[in-house]
């Protein structure tokens, strides 16, 4: 009889868990486990229709990469490579990792369900109110990692919304709180995992930056609202020497482009170095398709050159025509570089550049094949003023070279 139980048992167990489990509409908390009892919290929407949107401030992503198997659930936020893959443990929880395999990295995540706040704050009035432009220095101790910013911060109550721009883009929209002196911001676009938790007075901040479970920094900064960063059209130059680009690279048919074919023939060209990885060069890009499609008539035309981290040439192509497939990108998209984005050998593959220091970067070659301006680094639309000020002068500046 014993046996004939246990068989039951077993039959019952094994028939439910080939259940498959259902993602209930309505507001999830999503947390990564950045270890040492840190916490990288992230709103979600699940839609009637199963779709999951990933919420940062202003900013809305629309996962439809969704697969439910039995109590197993994947799903994977567009362009990108990162895959969430987790077990339902219970209809309002779900457990599990997110992977990005060409990275070996691997972060814990736990979502749960319910009307949820990014960050749980207690009744403490802020001591101080943020908003404004802040003078930021990241690893301000370390020759080696050290690099500039402005923070940018709008403030209500509790609630704190923003970014970091640097020289070579922005930290994209960040949400979060400040709970008397304690500062806590978080964003996740489906590449990149960041959260900032720092110490405020009404005129200095000094905390840490974490990215991932793989790379945390301090972070200083002062009150200053006439601080501006260097001009991004200064950063990167052509060598003395050189007035034009060179280059001869593949698409994913295996089609060799360079600037010397017939279709750029007195036309306007920009080169956009970017990754299919960064989130940067996906607004960026966005961008630029955008203007293509509302300009069909235009003289101006658009090469980007790829730099992947791949590990193989195949996997580098699918993770650019899965980008071009989901952005719509109507210009051609080459493979420059794979295994690495190492940007010392992406100077290398463009040796009349003084250097690659950014993904993305564009250079505009004018009719007659001579550079004109490289614009290091994109600020998108979290940056506010900085990207109304760009979009006015990249309208204005492609006229003059049309008009040259």
């Amino acid at each position: 009889m014993k046996n004939l139980y246990l068989l039951l048992f077993i039959l019952v167990a094994g028939c439910q868990s080939n259940v498959t489990k259902e993602l209930k509409s309505g507001s999830w908390r999503l947390t990564l486990d950045l270890g040492n009892e840190k916490e990288l919290p992230v709103l979600i929407e699940v839609t009637e229709e199963s779709q999951i949107i990933l919420i940062n401030d202003k900013e809305r992503i629309k996962v439809e990469d969704i697969s439910i198997k039995g109590d197993s659930i994947t799903f994977q936020p567009p362009i990108f490579e990162g895959i969430f893959k987790g077990v339902f443990v219970d209809e309002t929880t779900i457990k599990g990792d997110f992977i990005k395999p060409s990275l070996d990295r691997v972060v814990p995540f736990t979502m749960q369900y319910g009307d949820q706040h990014r960050f749980q704050v207690g009744t403490k009035e802020p001591t101080t109110n943020i908003t404004g432009k802040w003078e930021t220095v990241f690893s301000p101790d370390s020759d080696e990692d050290r690099y500039i910013a402005l923070g940018i911060f709008n403030q209500h109550g509790q609630h704190v919304t923003g970014t970091f721009r640097t020289t070579t883009g922005d930290y994209r929209y960040l949400d979060g709180v400040i709970e008397g002196d304690q500062l806590k911001l978080s964003t996740f676009d489906g590449a990149h995992a960041f959260l900032f938790e720092a110490t405020v007075t009404d005129s200095t901040l000094n905390g840490v930056f974490y990215s991932g479970n793989h790379w945390q920094e301090p972070i200083t900064a002062q009150l200053n609202n006439t601080y501006e960063l260097p001009d991004a059209k200064e950063l990167t130059f052509i060598k003395e020497g050189y007035e034009q680009l060179d280059f001869s690279f593949k698409d994913s048919d295996g089609t060799s482009i360079s600037l010397s074919d017939s279709q750029y023939d007195n036309k306007v060209v920009l080169v956009q170095l970017l990754g299919s990885w960064c989130p940067n060069c996906m607004e960026e890009t966005q961008f630029y398709a955008d203007y293509l499609k509302a300009n069909p008539d235009t003289d101006v035309q658009i090469i980007g050159l790829a730099f992947e981290y791949a590990r193989t040439e195949e996997k580098a192509f699918q993770s650019i025509e899965r980008m071009k497939k989901q952005l719509e990108i109507p210009y051609p998209v080459l493979l420059a570089q794979y295994g690495n984005v190492d940007k010392k050998v992406a100077q290398e593959k463009l040796p009349m550049l003084n250097h690659v220091l950014s993904y993305p970067t564009t250079i505009y070659i004018n009719k007659n094949g001579k550079v004109r301006r490289i614009h290091t680094g994109f600020n998108g639309k979290a940056t506010g003023d900085s990207y109304l000020k760009f979009k006015d002068d990249f309208y204005l500046y492609l006229d003059s070279l049309s008009a040259e």
